[in-house]
């Protein structure tokens, strides 16, 4: 009945806290991976075409080329990279069932050592150990996350990861082209371009610190930099060549 009680009042303690953790972390990731390509890739060919003083249509169009080119390759890679962690899980999941079927004990020393590094004396992680092995399914989750270290991916993760990633790219390209669709003048427009994109790569880099946890400035101030750093070499190298 103690045991009960203590159970329910448990309960009652989680049904009243609820914390707040942040759990879109592949998502942004996907986000951040697009839109930071996105904003310095076609960023620095319009500033290269511009060196070589190409026109504002010739610039505009090839950025747009690029763009979904590069929205398409980027896209695709992550869903790669996605799929290629989703078939890593599913291997090492059967590896996994298989040894508990064929090497029980084996598998039970081992959740006994993983409960060990945590400080659990032998007397305490015994029962843990023996509940886990008459449960095969809360077994194999045990060992997926805390042998291996595998979180379960979503099903959908491969071709949400695509679509996030093309998404943010298209977006972060469009934003160093914008200045050559109402500005005719390629040298006029390559200095706007240049004042909106690092505007956006100051924002973007301020952002992106505040969900990853670093410091927002200097995340802002590396981003632009990075992006300055690009689109200048760019730039130089369409002179030195035409030149």
């Amino acid at each position: 009945m103690a045991q009960d009680r203590t159970t329910e009042s448990g309960k009652s303690l989680l049904h009243h806290h609820t914390e707040k953790h942040f759990t879109a972390g592949e998502v942004v990731r996907d986000i951040i991976i697009g839109v930071s390509d996105g904003l310095t890739v076609p960023f620095a060919l319009a500033a290269g075409l511009s060196g070589a003083n190409a026109t504002s249509s010739i610039i505009l169009t090839a950025g747009i080329a690029e763009v979904a080119a590069g929205a398409i390759s980027m896209g695709l890679g992550g869903y790669l990279a996605a799929k290629s962690e989703a078939d890593h899980y599913m291997r090492e999941l059967k590896r996994e069932q298989e040894e508990i079927i064929t090497v029980p004990d084996t598998e039970a020393a081992e959740v006994a050592e993983i409960l060990s590094e945590y400080g659990i004396e032998p007397h305490e992680y015994r029962p843990v150990v023996n509940a886990l092995r008459k449960n095969p399914q809360a077994w194999l989750d045990f060992m997926m996350k805390f042998e291996l270290g595998l979180e379960k991916p979503n099903p959908r993760r491969a071709v949400q990861s695509a679509f996030t990633i093309a998404i943010a790219y298209i977006i972060g390209g469009l934003v160093p082209l914008l200045p050559y669709m109402f500005i005719p003048i390629a040298t006029k427009a390559v200095v706007a371009s240049v004042i909106v994109t690092l505007i956006a790569l100051l924002i973007f880099g301020y952002a992106k610190g505040r969900f990853t946890g670093s410091r927002p400035f200097r995340s802002a101030l590396q981003t632009a930099l990075i992006g300055a750093i690009a689109s200048a070499a760019a730039f130089g190298m369409a002179k030195a060549v035409q030149g």
